[in-house]
């Protein structure tokens, strides 16, 4: 029988979200350095910021690896 480490489940899924988040900045963090986009873009990215915020509750909230990888999100 194969047996998932949680905690270890846990890190490789948290890594995969923070670089799911880190893409969807790449494009914002250009957009924040011109004054008449700055203000949308920072708007976008607290939108981002709540949205990880709250998939990474629910990621440490996860008992099983059907649960986790079911809020995996998804990589392009």
């Amino acid at each position: 029988m194969i047996t998932i480490d949680m905690t270890k489940a846990k890190v490789i899924a948290h890594d995969v979200r923070r670089s799911v988040r880190n893409a969807e900045f790449a494009p914002l963090d250009i957009k924040a350095t011109i004054p008449s986009e700055a203000e949308a873009a920072e708007a976008s990215r607290a939108a981002i910021r709540a949205a990880d915020a709250d998939l990474q509750i629910s990621m440490d909230a996860a008992t099983t690896a059907d649960e986790l990888k079911a809020l995996m999100p998804a990589q392009e």
